[in-house]
């Protein structure tokens, strides 16, 4: 039961980062741009992330 509740939390905070970042490319508040911020830097940091295993990957079976 706890472990649906943290993923229902990780969803809704993932939700809430999409909409300031939709906000945020709309003009909005300063703090709103500043979750957009976070919410693109924490992207782009989970999409590094699974490029460098893929290529480690990728290398051990060539």
């Amino acid at each position: 039961m706890t472990m649906l509740v943290l993923l229902s939390c990780v969803v809704l905070l993932a939700l809430a980062g999409c909409v300031c970042v939709v906000w945020a490319a709309r003009g909005g508040p300063r703090w709103v741009r500043a979750v957009a911020t976070a919410t693109l830097a924490a992207g782009e940091m989970v999409r590094r992330s699974g490029r460098t295993g893929r290529k480690q990957g990728s290398d051990s079976d060539g």
